[in-house]
C-alpha cells in the first residue's frame, strides 16, 4: 500500500515547501483541480525538480470521448505518473482515451471515479437512484472491461471491487484519517487498519499532514504503519 499526499494547499509556496520538507520520503503527492487551476504544469515541473516524486494528477475528466482523449494526452504529456477520469463518462470515452495513451511510449495510470467520499447514500441516491454500493460496482466492471487501471473509491467499496474485477485491479482510496482526525467534509472515511484490510492498493491523505505541526514525522509514522 502506498501512500499518495494531497496537496490542497492554499498557494504554491505552501505546496513546494511542504513538498521539501517531504523530499526522499517514498510517496506520492496528489495535485488536484486547486493547485493545478492555480498553479499550472510548472507546478509539476517544480515538485520533480525538488525531488523525483510520483504525480497523481487528479482532474476527473469528464467529457465526449474526443475531448476526453484529447485531455488525458495532454495530461500525459506532462510526465505525470497517475491521473482519473469519471467511470460515468462511458465505456466509449474511456476506450477512446486509453486507445490514445496506449498510443504513447510511456503512459500514466489511469483511474476511474465512481462515487465521492463526500457522498452519503441518501445524498448520492438523490443524484444516482442508485446505492452507492451497486453504482460503484456497476462503474468499476465497466472501467475494468475497457482498459483502466484502477478506480477511486472509498475505502468500503475496494475489497469488493476487487472481487468483481481483479485482484491487480488498483484502488486508491481517499477520506482517510490515519489515526480517527476529524472528518470535516468527508462522509465514507476510514483508518490505515481498515484500509489495509480492504486491500486499499494506494491511501490518500491531506489536511491530517499539511495541518500537522510536523507532516514529515506524521508521513514517516504513516509509512511504518503500511
Amino acid at each position: 500500500m502506498k501512500l499518495c499526499v494531497a496537496f490542497d494547499l492554499s498557494s504554491k509556496k505552501e505546496c513546494l515547501d511542504l513538498a521539501q520538507e517531504l523530499k526522499g520520503l517514498d510517496l506520492w503527492i496528489k495535485i488536484g483541480l486547486r493547485a493545478y487551476l492555480r498553479d499550472g504544469f510548472k507546478l509539476i515541473e517544480e515538485l520533480k525538480k525538488i525531488n523525483d516524486f510520483k504525480i497523481f494528477l487528479d482532474l476527473k475528466i469528464y467529457d465526449i470521448p474526443n475531448t476526453t482523449a484529447d485531455a488525458c494526452e495532454e495530461c500525459a504529456k506532462l510526465d505525470i505518473d497517475m491521473m482519473n477520469i469519471h467511470a460515468s463518462v462511458g465505456k466509449s470515452a474511456m476506450q477512446k482515451a486509453i486507445n490514445r495513451l496506449n498510443s504513447l511510449k510511456k503512459r500514466p495510470l489511469v483511474l476511474g471515479v465512481s462515487a465521492l467520499t463526500s457522498f452519503d447514500e441518501s445524498e448520492f441516491y438523490e443524484i444516482y437512484k442508485q446505492k452507492i454500493n451497486e453504482a460503484v460496482i456497476n462503474l468499476s466492471k465497466i472501467a475494468y472491461e475497457n482498459g483502466l487501471d484502477g478506480m477511486v473509491c472509498s475505502v468500503f467499496e475496494s475489497l469488493n471491487i476487487k472481487k468483481h474485477t481483479a485482484s491487480n485491479f488498483l484502488t486508491l482510496t481517499p477520506g482517510i484519517r490515519p489515526f480517527n482526525e476529524d472528518n470535516e467534509d468527508q462522509k465514507r472515511v476510514a483508518d490505515i487498519k481498515t484500509a489495509q484490510e480492504n486491500k486499499s492498493d494506494f491511501i490518500v491523505i491531506g489536511r491530517p499532514i499539511y495541518r500537522a505541526k510536523n507532516p514529515r514525522e506524521l508521513c514517516e509514522k504513516i509509512l511504518l504503519n503500511l
